[in-house]
């Protein structure tokens, strides 16, 4: 390892939690410690052997770089996982309106089943990430969204021909189990094309998918089941996912810093007859090895990181009580206000808007400060992302919201005042979540992926757990205290994104948590 990659190392311990094994590389962030170092290009060539390949000098003009390449090009890649982000979670709950009529199909009366069918989706999402996102830090990014799109395609037309609720759910599961890729990756994707001050609008378009998903599938999938069935929810679902899936072949190109020098260094061994040429991102790690680490990373991440664990465990939280809402919003809606089959897809809006006001003030929130720094000169720092005014109203909104649902709904009050509190639930959710999920970005860039894969299957399981015993707590005491509890629930994790703004940077830097990933 040569003095230029270890003084690199080192900077990058300073700025992140993440101190990476001997032999590890750099994913994502590449590119993020070479822009920062004080060594000029010529005084950094002078410290390698002339066989480790790297990009061309001057870096900020190699077209192999994915920082390089145009804004078109960037944005297209970005633009088709966002596509793909979208179609996945829209899965997950787009089925919900026809949960009436599969009961009645397969002659069962369970409402257990009746919230199982629809978080059994979401369970997937828990454990796909766990093989999936090493796989994109070994193999690529590329190979594994194509891999699996055309199996979320595969299970998905399955789910549409199932024969009894058993075969339904354990295709659900896997359709969700693939379908979570793009959602796992795409933050890592982000972060091999943007740099810092870049992200948090590129993460903005990509955060739209898991948000708004599940707003728009319920809606879609109303009026669906009421013209036809709740089968023709999945030949629809089906029928998207084949076009996206011929739409990314074309479209994304493989951006991990590390599988692309590896291609340069076989391409250069090739021509010149020299299997000295290596990466200077290369792994000394055997493969076997390697693979292993990397499927123990996310776990290892999740519970070794004190930063990981308690923003994992917050987003998991606030996901656990969303999915509660949206899968108890149609027998809801259709029970205290009479709304049919398809209008009852309608209730979803309510959190829609709020979603889209929230990202809005994110987007334009998120990069603000950071942009204020660098052209400062100011040194960048994570933490920059947690901004009083951006998290303090997003976390103070889940409660209010909450509230104002709950009781709104206890005593029948017009339906556009529950729509409003769902709104508001909207509104926070959206932006605390771009928050912390361009933080983990930040603050882990060496391991971005399996950062968000932690996030991912944490949110997930309660995802699809909470929902589990929902209906039986508004049936006990009633959805005013029911939502009322959850609303306390939320007030009570609001200070762990706020205690970060101020503790964050000091719990990153202090040696005693910083963990070999």
């Amino acid at each position: 390892m040569s003095d230029k990659t270890n003084s690199d190392d080192t900077n990058l311990k300073s700025a992140q939690v993440v101190t990476p094994d001997k032999g590890e590389h750099d994913p994502a962030g590449a590119n993020d410690h070479l822009s920062t170092s004080n060594a000029t290009p010529e005084k950094q060539e002078s410290f390698v052997s002339e066989f480790d390949v790297w990009w061309s000098s001057p870096e900020d003009e190699d077209p192999a770089n994915p920082r390089n390449w145009s804004n078109s090009q960037k944005w297209t890649i970005i633009a088709s996982l966002s596509l793909v982000t979208f179609l996945t979670p829209l899965a997950s709950s787009m089925s919900a309106p026809g949960v009436p009529q599969m009961l009645m199909d397969f002659k069962t009366n369970s409402t257990l089943l009746a919230t199982f069918v629809i978080s059994v989706f979401v369970l997937g999402f828990a454990f796909g990430p766990l093989v999936i996102a090493p796989l994109s830090e070994w193999i690529g990014r590329v190979p594994v969204y194509h891999v699996c799109n055309i199996f979320f395609f595969i299970f998905t037309i399955i789910c549409a021909v199932s024969k009894n609720m058993a075969m339904l759910i354990v295709f659900r599961f896997l359709a969700g189990f693939a379908g979570v890729a793009p959602i796992t990756c795409g933050g890592g994707t982000i972060a091999d094309l943007m740099p810092p001050e870049r992200r948090g609008v590129a993460m903005s378009l990509w955060s739209l998918g898991p948000l708004f998903g599940p707003i728009i599938g319920p809606i879609a999938g109303g009026f669906l089941v009421e013209a036809k069935d709740w089968r023709w929810v999945f030949w629809v679902i089906a029928m998207a996912s084949g076009a996206s899936t011929i739409l990314c072949f074309f479209t994304l190109k493989e951006t991990y810093p590390p599988i692309i020098l590896e291609r340069k260094a076989a391409q250069m061994r090739k021509e010149t007859g020299n299997s000295s040429y290596r990466s200077r991102l290369k792994s000394d790690i055997p493969k076997k090895e390697l693979f292993i680490q990397s499927i123990m990373r996310p776990m290892k991440m999740l519970f070794c990181s004190p930063i990981i664990f308690l923003m994992c465990a917050y987003v998991a939280i606030m996901y656990g009580l969303l999915y509660i809402l949206f899968t108890t919003y149609t027998f809801v809606f259709e029970g205290e206000y009479g709304f049919s089959s398809g209008t009852a897809g309608l209730a979803f809006l309510g959190s829609g808007v709020g979603m889209l006001l929230g990202l809005a003030f994110a987007a334009t929130q998120s990069d603000k400060r950071i942009k204020r720094k660098i052209a400062a000169g100011e040194p960048v720092l994570p933490e920059d992302r947690l901004r009083y005014t951006l998290i303090v109203p997003a976390c103070l909104c889940l409660p209010v919201g909450l509230f104002i649902y709950g009781w709104s709904t206890q005593y029948h009050v017009h339906w556009i005042v529950p729509q409003t509190g769902s709104a508001v639930i909207g509104f926070g959710m959206i932006a605390i979540l771009m928050c912390i999920q361009t933080y983990l970005v930040d603050a882990f860039t060496i391991h971005a992926a399996s950062a968000t894969a932690a996030n991912t299957v944490l949110r997930s399981l309660l995802g699809a757990l909470f929902p589990l015993f929902a209906l039986k707590l508004y049936d006990r005491i009633g959805l005013g205290w029911g939502n009322s509890a959850l609303g306390f629930i939320a007030l009570a994790i609001a200070p762990i994104p706020i205690g970060f703004r101020v503790f964050g940077e000091r719990i990153r830097t202090n040696p005693r948590w910083q963990v070999k990933f």
